[in-house]
């Protein structure tokens, strides 16, 4: 939405920047190139939080199959125990 704003603003318009409770005049180009840095680091802050979302769902697949093998195996332990229980 600001890119956009800015986009439409001709270069002999006034841009002001607020620091604290001051509103300082800024170049048309600086207020720019702050937006499209600033749009750059939460695009590359997505991707890094998307990657490492994709690595945890990864990683949580394979424990729920350790985890599912190991209740198989459990449960076949307990089925030999009860049929070891019968025979006595």
């Amino acid at each position: 939405m600001v890119k956009k704003e800015l986009d439409i603003l001709k270069e002999e318009n006034d841009v002001f920047k607020l620091i604290g409770p001051v509103l300082v005049k800024q170049e048309l180009c600086e207020a720019k190139q702050n937006v499209d840095k600033r749009m750059d680091y939460i695009k590359s802050e997505l991707k890094r939080v998307d990657d490492l979302m994709s690595t945890l769902d990864k990683k949580l697949d394979s424990q729920r199959d350790v985890i599912d093998k190991l209740q198989q195996a459990f449960q076949q332990a307990q089925i030999k125990a009860s049929i070891n229980q019968s025979k006595s």
